[in-house]
C-alpha cells in the first residue's frame, strides 16, 4: 500500500516538476474535464458590498476587479503599479465609478500593513477579500524583509493582512445571513506537488536558479492552501460559518504570470498560452463562483479547481501541519509588527 501511495505522489510530482510539464498538464486539465458548477449568473448582485482584491492592475486580477464592480460592488484595487491606469480600465469596462486604487507591495510588510492602516483610517468594511497577487521569478530574490519573494508574497503578506484586518475590524466575522465576509484565496494545483513544509527551517531564504523555480512556486503555494484551511478551522470553530473562507486553482491563463521565463522559452510560451490558456475573463469563473455564489456563503473550507469542487492534498489538510504553520508564521511575524502595536503588546 505504502508503494503504491508513493508511486501515485511520484506520478504528481512529476507533473510540475519543469515549465514544459506545469504548462502540459495545465492544458491537459483545461481540456479534458467536466465542469461541474455552473457560472454565477450576470444578474446576481453584489450591491454595495466592499471587494479588496490584491494583484488587480492586470491579468486575473484585473477580470475578477472588472466582474465584481459589473455587479455592484465597491472595488478596492490593491497593488503596486497601476496606478490609475488599472483603475480607469475597471471603471470603463465595468461601466461603475465605484473602483479605487490603493497603493501596496506585498514584497514589503511595512507597506502591507500601511495598506491596512489606511483601510482603517477610512472606516472600511471588507465583504469579500480576493488574494490573488502571484508572481513566478526567474530566480531566487529576496522580499523587502529578507525571505525568499514568493513565500513573502503568496503567504507572508496575506497572513499579515487578514491578522490586521481581522484585528482592525475591518473584515467582520457574523453568522447573520448576508453579513458573512468571504475571504478568497486564488492557489495552484502545483501545491499537490510540494513536499511537506520544512518547520526546522522555517522561512529561511534558500537560493535557487530557472531549474527549480516551479519548486518554490508549489512550495509557497503549498502554504497558502495549508493556511486557508487551517483559517478557516479557527474562524468557524463550531461549525457555525462566520467567514466563508475559500481557496481556489483558475487553471492555466493567459496572462504575465510568466514573464520572467527563460528568453529561449518565451518565443514557445507566447503562442501556447495564446492559443491554449484560457483568457483572464473566462478564468475568473471560480473566484466569482467563491465571491458570489450564494451557497458559497454558507460554506467555508471549500477547494475549487477550474469550476470543480476537489480537496486539497493531504498536507494542505493536514490539521497539524496547519496549527503549526499558524504558530510558526504568527512568531516569525512578530519581528515585523508596527513599532506602536509592538510597544503595546510588550
Amino acid at each position: 500500500m505504502t508503494a503504491r501511495v508513493g508511486r501515485r505522489r511520484d506520478r504528481r510530482t512529476a507533473r510540475y516538476n519543469g515549465i514544459g510539464s506545469a504548462v502540459s498538464s495545465a492544458i491537459t486539465d483545461r481540456f479534458s474535464r467536466r465542469e461541474t458548477l455552473n457560472p454565477v449568473p450576470e444578474r446576481a448582485r453584489i450591491d454595495g458590498r466592499v471587494c479588496l482584491i490584491t494583484g488587480a492592475n492586470r491579468g486575473l486580477g484585473k477580470a475578477v476587479a472588472v466582474d465584481l464592480a459589473k455587479r455592484g460592488g465597491r472595488v478596492l484595487m490593491a497593488c503596486r503599479s497601476g496606478h490609475p491606469e488599472a483603475g480607469d480600465d475597471v471603471r470603463r469596462l465595468s461601466g461603475s465609478d465605484a473602483v479605487e486604487m490603493l497603493k501596496v507591495d506585498l514584497g514589503d510588510l511595512t507597506s502591507v500593513h500601511a495598506l491596512c492602516e489606511r483601510l482603517e483610517r477610512g472606516r472600511d468594511r471588507v465583504d469579500i477579500l480576493v488574494l490573488n497577487a502571484g508572481l513566478m521569478p526567474l530566480e531566487a530574490r529576496r522580499s523587502a524583509q529578507g525571505y525568499e519573494l514568493m513565500f513573502a508574497v503568496h503567504f507572508l503578506a496575506n497572513r499579515v493582512l487578514i491578522d490586521r484586518l481581522l484585528a482592525d475590524g475591518t473584515v467582520r466575522p457574523s453568522a447573520r445571513p448576508g453579513e458573512t465576509p468571504r475571504i478568497v484565496f486564488v492557489a495552484s494545483e502545483t501545491h499537490r506537488s510540494a513536499g511537506p513544509i520544512d518547520f526546522d527551517d522555517f522561512g529561511a531564504f534558500t537560493d535557487y536558479g530557472p531549474r527549480d523555480g516551479l519548486k518554490h512556486y508549489a512550495s509557497s503555494k503549498l502554504h497558502l492552501c495549508t493556511y486557508a484551511q487551517e483559517l478557516s478551522r479557527r474562524l468557524n470553530p463550531d461549525g457555525e460559518i462566520r467567514a466563508a473562507v475559500h481557496s481556489l486553482c483558475p487553471g492555466a491563463v493567459n496572462s504575465d504570470l510568466a514573464r520572467e521565463a527563460p528568453w529561449f522559452l518565451k518565443p514557445l510560451l507566447t503562442p501556447v498560452m495564446r492559443l491554449f490558456f484560457a483568457t483572464p475573463a473566462k478564468a475568473a469563473a471560480p473566484v466569482t463562483h467563491a465571491c458570489c455564489a450564494e451557497e458559497m456563503g454558507r460554506r467555508s473550507g471549500v477547494y475549487l479547481h477550474l469550476m470543480r469542487e476537489k480537496t486539497p492534498s493531504p498536507l494542505a489538510m493536514d490539521e497539524a501541519a496547519g496549527a503549526r504553520l499558524w504558530r510558526a508564521s504568527e512568531a516569525l511575524l512578530a519581528r515585523h509588527a508596527p513599532r506602536d502595536a509592538a510597544d503595546a503588546s510588550g
